[in-house]
């Protein structure tokens, strides 16, 4: 949703909206009141989050170094408070549901116009610039997210969460990292809030159900604490939000949290239907790195994606998203499991099978669909290979160590940051594809890839790999033979993060591309290089 509302039969161009006043003329028009830095503080940037209506405002501690999101959002007079409330007293009552495959954003906007027509009374004498201010609120409260509307128009942040009432929402900026919110609901108004949020996303919860985890509209992902039985300070949320623009592996080398060598060397095993298992901890880019190595996977391989929420956002056309299903009642009836999605995915005759996460009986059905010939991802909590394989080993998991190879590849990811006491400290911090590793047969570990953190240099020995030398023989090639193909694509890479070729579709097109004509590609990256 962008710019300033207009409900019309015609709808003007963004250009032509409010008679082509530029922001500066109409926030003076909508008499902004610009919110007030609190003392101490010191604005150190602000952006339009969905202008003119709000912006944010990011501010420092000038003693203590913290930083301050204030949402810097147009309020209402006395005047239009009372058309608001009156406005929305009426849709309560006529506003009709949407139609199918109609979101309640399209569905306001179709129908509000004709409620005016009927309610002219109600905005007698009220300026369009006025009226948008209300529809801006109407459609915040109704269509959007209310109060924290705002912050899901923020493309920096990553995750928003509130810890109970009459506390501050604190959120993850991809800039400024956790950051406390000038947003905050008392005890009523949390517990309202949370109700609607989780009716958005189909479910119900109540003091007999008061642990939900759901899917809001636009695939953002909520986990809901409900009342003061389970957390004594009251209603608490936590919200991650859907990047429809995923991370791609161009995004990841870009920030260095891979080489281009190892890019090179995952894209290998992608395409050859290798299996990897990316480890770590809660917030450490598991998703992140699961989504951008999905990418690599041949554009015309068969994908089935199997999750608890989704999370996965691929370009391929040939691919299946499937959910897991929470039982209803007591008894958890027509429950569908992670482990019921898996042995159902093996009869699709997908290319590569993708579970979201593992944790347990449905881990023994991967590996079993592993060893029929099937390429697999997945994520895992552990904080190295060590651990990882400790866990499969033991319940509920119980993979037998005889079939631990399956799974080809491990690869940890951390969120680091450097420790305050060392020289030369940031405050911000990173994710790293800390070590990756391979799986002989019979268990043993073989490291490729390991990030050092005094050098910030990644270590790698892809010449003694066992997975290059497995693929080699199998395709009876030699290893100087693999070592230059992942040379040339380590060189498409680079050529494309000297391009920015970046979005997810973009890369997908490249790799099709690398597929069909290889050497056409390669000649026309080598002759720009």
């Amino acid at each position: 949703m962008g710019g300033s509302i207009i409900f019309s039969q015609n709808r003007k161009t963004p250009e032509q909206r409010d008679e082509g006043l530029p922001s500066e003329i109409l926030l003076g028009a909508l008499g902004l009141r610009r919110w007030k830095v609190p003392e101490g503080y010191k604005e150190i940037i602000s952006y339009p989050l969905k202008a003119p209506f709000s912006y944010a405002v990011i501010a420092v501690n000038e003693q203590t170094s913290e930083y301050l999101y204030i949402v810097d959002e147009l309020p209402l007079d006395l005047q239009e408070r009372v058309i608001f409330t009156g406005l929305q007293r009426i849709l309560e009552k006529e506003l009709v549901a949407p139609r199918d495959g109609q979101t309640l954003e399209d569905a306001l906007k179709e129908q509000v116009p004709e409620l005016l027509k009927k309610n002219k009374k109600l905005t007698e004498g009220m300026s369009p610039i006025n009226l948008n201010k209300i529809l801006y609120y109407i459609e915040r409260d109704i269509a959007g997210f209310g109060k924290i509307d705002p912050l899901m128009h923020d493309i920096a942040i990553e995750d928003i969460s509130c810890t109970g009432f009459g506390k501050p929402l604190y959120l993850w900026h991809r800039d400024h990292e956790n950051i406390r919110t000038t947003i905050q609901f008392d005890e009523t108004e949390i517990n309202d809030f949370v109700m609607k949020l989780v009716h958005k996303s189909g479910k119900h919860v109540s003091l007999a159900f008061p642990i939900v985890d759901a899917t809001l509209p636009g695939r953002h992902r909520l986990a809901v604490t409900y009342g003061k039985e389970v957390t004594p300070s009251g209603t608490s949320f936590t919200i991650r939000k859907f990047r429809r623009d995923p991370l791609t592996i161009i995004d990841l080398i870009k920030t260095e949290s891979l080489s281009e060598q190892a890019a090179a060397y995952l894209w290998l095993l992608m395409e050859n239907k290798y299996s990897a298992m990316i480890l770590g901890s809660t917030g450490a880019g598991k998703t992140t790195a699961l989504n951008a190595i999905a990418c690599l996977v041949h554009p015309s391989y068969k994908i089935i994606t199997i999750e608890e929420v989704a999370e996965v956002n691929l370009p391929h056309e040939n691919w299946v998203s499937t959910i897991s299903r929470p039982g209803f009642g007591m008894e958890h009836t027509g429950e569908i499991a992670l482990y019921d999605l898996i042995k159902s995915a093996v009869r699709h005759r997908p290319d590569m099978i993708i579970v979201g996460e593992i944790r347990g009986e449905e881990s023994y059905v991967l590996f079993q669909s592993l060893a029929t010939g099937h390429g697999g991802l997945c994520t895992m909590h552990a904080d190295s290979p060590d651990i990882a394989l400790k866990r499969l080993t033991q319940p509920p998991m119980n993979i037998p160590h005889s079939i631990l190879s399956l799974m080809n590849c491990l690869i940890v990811v951390k969120h680091v940051k450097q420790p305050s006491f060392t020289e030369g400290y940031k405050t911000t911090s990173a994710r790293k594809f800390v070590n990756i590793s391979e799986i002989r047969q019979g268990g043993s570990i073989n490291e490729v890839s390991h990030w050092t953190p005094s050098s910030d240099m990644f270590n790698e020995n892809f010449e003694n790999s066992y997975l290059l030398g497995q693929l080699a023989l199998g395709l009876d090639l030699s290893m100087d033979y693999l070592l230059n193909e992942i040379e040339r694509r380590q060189q498409v890479l680079i050529w494309m993060v000297n391009r920015n070729i970046r979005d997810y579709r973009s890369v997908n097109n490249i790799l099709t591309q690398y597929y069909h004509k290889p050497e056409k590609l390669y000649k026309k990256v080598a002759e720009s290089m």
